[in-house]
């Protein structure tokens, strides 16, 4: 292994437990009066969040010494069991609805979001699929069929922030792998005209498109969440507030602790600070991508590429819709924002970059 190569699975790895722990703390300072009011009688996030990340922790402890990481079949496995969880999620009694998704099964205390997987197992099956191809025709229809199967269950929940990072970091990996470029414009084409219909097709999505142009036409409704997020970014000043000072977590921003857990950051540490969790999030995105760009052997080529396309992608739509840049979706700000299948994905992801980047993912 080279020197750089060295470098940036450090840089990788430090960023990526910065940003935890970082979730850890902010997650206490975001969610503890939300927590006090509606979830008394619950663990505090904190504390849950914690437990997330110790099993988040062994979890990519295991992904880096399992041996059948690189073989096809395990991929094709995955991949069907997310398809399989996919169709289970939609099923009354087993599906559990939260905020107009059916996007979760209930396990007891906890809950599992397929759609969180899903993106992983997508990029998987879809780079063992390409890394066979050394040579040959690269377009199948088959490439596209693993992506719009799940793209499309994703939908039925609805779940249009998970079908974005996944329908994204999947034309990713077919970019890496050689699609040509006029492909990927007829397809923007297609793919501008199917959200189009797809906000036709649900009010709700309509009303977040006209609150993202003018938020203050519904101050109370369609526009809450944003115009409550701008509040909290805007006047926070170069330092902010403070640890744990949030004004907007006393029940003006709701959950601030999941998706809008930025505003608090940049409400409490200011300008500067939430500048810093970007840089954190740039270094992070930027040596994942170096490791990609070092790899001779197409499979961890892809893999690599696709798993860092999902983590910096997301971190883009989540802070973009945070600071008022895009509409209103719901996206987890990877390692940060509360919750135990966005962290366990994040750092299975994480653990498949450190994995195929250092050229292990044949082992």
């Amino acid at each position: 292994m080279h020197a750089l190569e060295k470098k940036l699975l450090i840089l990788f790895a430090s960023a990526a437990a910065a940003l935890s722990l970082l979730g850890v703390a902010f997650v206490h300072s975001a969610g503890s009066y939300w927590g006090e009011v509606h979830y008394e009688d619950s663990l505090p996030f904190a504390l849950k969040q914690g437990v997330y990340l110790a099993v988040s922790l062994a979890a990519a402890a295991f992904v880096l010494r399992f041996r059948g990481i690189g073989n096809k079949t395990f991929w094709n496995t995955v991949y069907i069991l997310s398809i399989i969880l996919l169709v289970g999620v939609l099923i009354p009694g087993i599906g559990a609805v939260r905020n107009g998704s059916q996007s979760w099964i209930a396990l007891g205390p906890f809950s599992l979001q397929p759609a969180e997987f899903t993106k992983i197992a997508v990029i998987g099956k879809l780079a063992s699929m390409l890394g066979e191809q050394r040579g040959r025709k690269v377009f199948k229809l088959s490439h596209l069929a693993v992506i719009l199967l799940p793209a499309g269950l994703i939908m039925l929940q609805p779940d249009f922030g998970s079908m974005m990072i996944m329908t994204v970091s999947a034309f990713c990996v077919l970019l890496i792998a050689g699609y040509p470029l006029k492909f990927f414009f007829g397809l923007g084409a297609a793919g501008a005209a199917g959200i189009t219909a797809l906000i036709a097709a649900a009010p709700y999505r309509l009303d977040r498109i006209k609150a993202f142009l003018d938020p203050w036409s519904d101050p109370l409704g369609s526009g809450f969440q944003g115009i409550q997020s701008l509040l909290a970014v805007g006047p926070a000043g170069l330092l902010g507030y403070g640890y744990g000072q949030s004004r907007q977590k006393y029940l003006y921003l709701p959950e601030p602790q999941n998706d809008f857990i930025f505003s608090i950051i940049a409400e409490e540490i200011g300008f500067i600070g939430s500048a810093a969790v970007i840089l954190l999030f740039f270094v992070l995105t930027a040596a994942a991508f170096g490791l990609a760009a070092r790899q001779r052997d197409p499979f961890s080529l892809q893999m690599v590429s696709g798993m860092a396309a999902m983590l910096g992608f997301q971190t883009f739509l989540n802070i973009g819709v945070v600071t008022g840049l895009l509409p209103v979706t719901g996206v987890t700000l990877p390692f940060i924002s509360y919750g135990g299948s966005s962290l366990l994905a994040a750092w299975i992801a994480a653990a498949l970059i450190l994995r195929f980047g250092a050229g292990g993912g044949k082992g």
